[in-house]
C-alpha cells in the first residue's frame, strides 16, 4: 500500500496567524553576544522592520545550558535564577537559538523543581520562550514583504539537535527559506544528524566532534549548496571554522543575517563572524 504523502511545512503552520504583539524581550545568548553579534543585530532589525518594539534586558548572560548539560545543576541553577527577573512584562522572548530556548523553556522548570515560588516564575519565563525563526514565521508573517530579485543561491539548512527534537523549529526555518526570492533550498544527506558541536561536549570530546563535523560537511558540500545557514549560532561556528580549516566549504549564515540580505536589507557577501 502506498504511504499518504508527508505534509509539507506550510500545511504544519498555524493556520490563523496571531496579531503580532506591540513588545517583546530579545535573549541574545551568550554565543551570539560574544561571537557573532551581528547575528543578534540582525534578528532584531527584521523584529522591528514588522513595527515590533525590542526590549533587550541590559543584565542577561547565559541560559546555564553548557553546566546544566555537563551535570553541574547547582551551578546552573545559579545562573537561570539570576535571568528569571528580567522578564516582568507578559511579552513573548524571542531566542535566536534553539538550544538555549529548549533549555529556557524546558529545563528552567526542572532546576526549581522544589522550590515553589522560583518554580512558578520558570515556567511562567518558559510559557513565553519563543524561538527566531518561528517567531518570524508564524507570527509576523516575513519575509512577505517586496523584494528584489537577487541573483539565485542554493541554500542548504542545518538544524541544532535541540532545535529539532526540544523546539521543532525545523519547520518554520525551511518555510522561511523557502519564500525568499531566488532561494533553491537543498537537504544534504542524514540532515538531521548532530554537527559535534553539543555545546561543551566539542570540548570535551575534540576527536569525535571533528569527525561529527567533518562528516556533516562533506554531506553539505555533496549539495553543491552556496551558503549554509542556521539558526543556531554555535552549530554554525563548528562548521565555519572547520570548512576554513581544510579550505572548502559555503559560506555560513545565520537564518536573520541571510534573510536581511535576500531581501536586500543589507549588502551581500558578508561572512558569519562580521
Amino acid at each position: 500500500m502506498t504511504a499518504p504523502p508527508s505534509p509539507d511545512a506550510a500545511a504544519l503552520r498555524p493556520a490563523a496567524r496571531p496579531a503580532p504583539p506591540p513588545r517583546v524581550y530579545f535573549f541574545a545568548t551568550c554565543v551570539v553576544d560574544l561571537f557573532v553579534p551581528q547575528a543578534g543585530m540582525d534578528a532584531i532589525e527584521l523584529i522591528e522592520s514588522r513595527g515590533v518594539a525590542v526590549e533587550f534586558p541590559r543584565g542577561q548572560s547565559c541560559c546555564g545550558q553548557p553546566a546544566y548539560t555537563s551535570g553541574f545543576r547547582d551551578e546552573a541553577r545559579e545562573v537561570a535564577a539570576a535571568q528569571l527577573g528580567l522578564f516582568p512584562e507578559p511579552w513573548p522572548i524571542v531566542v535566536p537559538s534553539g538550544s538555549c530556548a529548549g533549555m529556557m523553556r524546558h529545563h528552567w522548570p526542572k532546576l526549581f523543581e522544589g522550590d515553589a515560588a522560583r518554580l512558578a516564575q520558570a515556567q511562567a519565563v518558559g510559557a513565553r520562550v519563543v524561538e527566531l525563526s518561528a517567531f518570524l514565521a508564524d507570527t509576523l508573517g516575513l519575509p512577505a514583504a517586496a523584494a528584489p530579485a537577487p541573483r539565485p543561491v542554493k541554500v542548504a539548512l542545518h538544524t541544532s539537535c535541540s532545535a529539532r527534537r526540544e523546539m521543532g523549529t525545523q519547520l518554520p526555518s525551511r518555510a522561511l527559506l523557502e519564500t525568499l526570492p531566488g532561494v533553491e533550498v537543498v537537504q544534504q544527506a542524514r540532515e538531521a544528524e548532530c554537527c559535534g558541536f553539543g555545546g561543551t561536549f566539542s570540548m570535551r570530546h575534540p576527536s569525535i566532534s571533528g569527525a561529527m563535523a567533518q562528516d556533516k560537511l562533506d554531506a553539505v558540500q555533496e549539495t553543491g549548496c552556496d551558503v549554509l545557514v542556521s539558526a543556531d549560532c554555535g552549530c554554525l561556528l563548528n562548521l565555519h571554522h572547520t570548512a576554513q580549516k581544510r579550505g572548502s566549504g559555503p559560506r555560513c549564515l545565520h537564518l536573520a543575517s541571510f534573510i536581511r540580505e535576500r531581501l536586500g536589507l543589507v549588502e551581500p557577501g558578508r561572512g558569519l563572524t562580521e
